[in-house]
């Protein structure tokens, strides 16, 4: 850990993106403390108010208001909640479905390796988003549906990647030195064989959180992902691109918030996977 400190200090992208994503966990953990207005407050009497640095604008509403008079910084404060608890989430749920299976089926091999990897190829086969929007029209818009779906959606790759390290691992002398010395199957994976795949993993989980708050924006977007009623980024982007002309703030505040976050994670993700190559190391 010490040594991951010092690196991430030496490269400034990858620092300043940990202060961004650091600062966003925190507003999220202390949105209700922050914000300062219910983001759910609506007042037809304030609707459409400019930011206040624009003509018109107030102190009151410092990023302005949407068209039904609720406050967008509350809302992207509170925002904030859903898209990174809705991309941890996934990724927890998706990271773990999908490194159990890989591990299975890199270390029985035979009929289980088929089954499990078929299952991956039918998987990889479809988009994930436009499988997400297809499996959320049917079961219907809210927050725990919308983690189940983009969890099935990132299994495939955190297996096809623990089948690879299992493998890799699979083939070294000291697991065949320890299967002589009699050792079972279960401690065998969790001494040797599952320290030995954690790098790639969390590389791996990087780029998947990156990708699942940018899908659980997609799907409130499109009116399919959280109901409306909750404030998210997603949600703020499709219910202002009606008034991209007379109303910029309502869209494009939430949309560069969106970006500054996505872009973060995959800074982190960048010089994760740089700091766990050894082909990279100094």
């Amino acid at each position: 850990m010490n040594e991951a400190w010092t690196r991430l200090k030496k490269s400034p992208v990858a620092f300043t993106g940990f202060i961004v994503l650091a600062i966003l966990i925190v507003i999220a953990f202390a949105a209700p403390l922050i914000a300062p207005h219910d983001p759910g407050a609506i007042d037809i009497r304030t609707r459409l108010t400019p930011p206040v640095w624009n003509d018109g604008g107030s102190a009151t509403h410092l990023l302005g208001t949407d068209n039904v008079g609720r406050d967008v910084l509350s809302r992207i404060i509170f925002g904030a909640r859903i898209s990174l608890f809705v991309g941890v989430a996934t990724v927890v749920i998706g990271g773990l479905v999908g490194t159990l299976l890989g591990l299975l089926a890199g270390y029985y091999r035979g009929w289980i390796e088929t089954i499990i990897m078929r299952l991956v190829d039918i998987q990889l086969a479809f988009p994930s988003i436009l499988l997400a929007v297809a499996i959320m029209a049917l079961v219907g818009p809210s927050l725990m549906n919308v983690i189940l779906v983009l969890s099935i959606a990132t299994w495939a790759p955190f297996c096809r990647v623990a089948r690879g390290q299992t493998l890799q691992v699979c083939n070294e002398e000291y697991i065949t030195a320890a299967h002589a010395l009699g050792l079972k199957d279960l401690p065998i994976l969790i001494r040797h064989v599952i320290p030995n795949m954690i790098n790639p993993i969390i590389v791996v989980a990087s780029f998947a959180l990156a990708t699942n708050i940018i899908n659980e924006a997609s799907l409130s977007f499109l009116g399919v992902g959280v109901p409306p009623s909750t404030p998210t980024w997603g949600g703020m982007l499709g219910e202002g691109r009606n008034y991209l002309r007379i109303a910029w703030w309502v869209s494009t505040i939430p949309g560069l918030v969106l970006m500054m976050c996505v872009y973060s994670v995959n800074m982190l993700g960048d010089w994760l996977r740089d700091l766990y190559d050894p082909r990279l190391l100094d």
